[in-house]
């Protein structure tokens, strides 16, 4: 792996150790020779993240719709700053810079950008790892959901098993550099499933 993408949130949220969090995993990222690629904001988790990166010497490559850059929500000292002119050229590109993605606590762009990740491994576009560094048990009731949604059966345990989650960065970062993602066959088959349940 050469860079990760980290989708975060623009706020900092309720507590103390959520931003604690970014900024060791931006000091991890940097201390392994890990870029980082991110939304390019420089405010919130963000630009904590960002600044830590930077910070330890790290590389930190952001990607911002233009709309958000004339807001001058953008940070200003990154390695490398592209501009793209939509929200969708923004996720792309992201995409194609990063060997394995990561969600820090965040909102619903966060969410957003993590669904639609895994619903591209899910289909095969891509086979790169996907985590969620689960600061502070953030992400619990997403992963319960996760869990829901198998035992519902509307998604299979190998989609599960594609989630990395682990409170603790660097431990993240030793899975993501040894995880090679389960083959995974999107298209479920329904009469497997209904020998399955018996």
């Amino acid at each position: 792996m050469r860079r990760i993408c980290v989708f975060c949130g623009s706020s900092s949220g309720a507590r103390p150790a959520y931003a604690e969090a970014a900024r060791r995993f931006g000091a991890s990222l940097a201390a392994r020779g890990l870029g980082l690629v991110y939304g390019g904001g420089g405010i919130g988790l963000m630009g904590v993240l960002a600044d830590a990166v930077l910070e330890a010497g790290g590389e930190a490559i952001g990607v911002i719709p233009a709309m958000l850059q004339e807001k001058e929500l953008g940070h200003a000292r990154l390695t490398r700053l592209h501009v793209t002119s939509s929200m969708h050229g923004r996720k792309a590109l992201m995409a194609d810079l990063a060997d394995a993605f990561v969600a820090l606590p965040g909102g619903f762009g966060t969410l957003e950008e993590l669904a639609e990740v895994l619903t591209w491994a899910q289909l095969g576009l891509h086979s790169k790892p996907v985590a969620l560094l689960d600061a502070q048990g953030y992400w619990r009731p997403l992963v319960e959901f996760f869990d829901h949604a198998v035992n519902e059966r509307f998604a299979r345990p190998e989609h599960r098993a594609m989630i990395v989650v682990d409170e603790d960065g660097g431990r993240l970062l030793d899975s993501l550099a040894n995880r090679t993602p389960p083959p995974v066959d999107k298209w479920l088959d329904p009469k497997k499933w209904d020998r399955d349940a018996r």
